[in-house]
């Protein structure tokens, strides 16, 4: 989907990817200071959970091997994803 401009690599780098993000922040006129890769990652996950109160779906996504991981993440109290589990 994001081939490299390297031909040395077939995927972009984290660099590369983190380039295009903030050109994007900048050209709808926010902050790259607060809007970034991460911000990205963690409102994608975090839509995903409030759709579908799927706390596997996020794990398997967002790469995480332990449930208390995606816990933290996405700030739910230990409780509530031991009753929703």
């Amino acid at each position: 989907m994001f081939p490299s401009r390297l031909s040395s690599s077939e995927h972009l780098s984290t660099r590369q990817y983190a380039r295009i993000v903030k050109a994007w922040v900048i050209s709808i006129g926010l902050d790259p200071s607060i809007y970034g890769t991460h911000t990205l990652r963690h409102s994608k996950a975090s839509l995903i959970y409030r759709r579908t109160k799927n706390l596997r779906a996020d794990q398997l996504l967002l790469g995480h091997t332990k449930l208390e991981s995606i816990i933290r993440y996405l700030g739910i109290e230990v409780g509530d994803a031991l009753d929703m589990a």
